[in-house]
């Protein structure tokens, strides 16, 4: 009987670490995906503005859809071809990881980091001014004191 316990203990032990290496690996994973989903929006909406009289897109139904699809100098959207021949610049907007969001939300002030969450989206935060890019969401406003772009 006591060396049942022993290893109903030992077992015990193992499992503590493994759950909690496993709850870092995820955390670790998630933070590695939001900097490579910023860096893959941040570079996109250069690009866009490159192409398009220095303006960056705008925010439409919480999303960017002159990202997502073809446009004209002036950005409007529309049908590939001739009339629209820019774009698109991503097939969809990669998701928040910590909220599976894509949904795009304005900075409360543009030029300036935010400071906390916007709205009930989740997804990110978008500064139209700058292009900047920041996760929309509680745990990363919670984990650090100065919200700054995640690079």
């Amino acid at each position: 009987m006591i060396e049942v316990m022993i290893v109903v203990t030992i077992m015990a032990v193992l499992a503590a670490v493994v759950i909690q290496r496993t709850i870092l690996c995820t955390s670790d994973a998630k933070q590695s995906t939001l900097k490579h989903n910023i860096h893959i929006l941040e570079t996109q909406l250069q690009l866009y503005r490159a192409a398009h009289v220095a303006e960056f897109p705008t925010i439409q139904n919480n999303s960017l859809p002159q990202l997502t699809q073809s446009t004209n100098v002036a950005g409007q959207t529309g049908p590939a071809g001739a009339d629209y021949p820019l774009g698109p610049y991503v097939i969809d907007l990669p998701p928040n990881p910590f909220d599976d969001s894509n949904t795009v939300t304005a900075v409360e002030k543009k030029g300036a980091a935010p400071a906390r969450v916007v709205g009930n989206l989740g997804g990110w935060q978008y500064d139209q001014a700058t292009g900047a890019v920041w996760p929309n969401h509680g745990e990363y406003y919670s984990k650090s004191s100065k919200a700054s772009p995640v690079r």
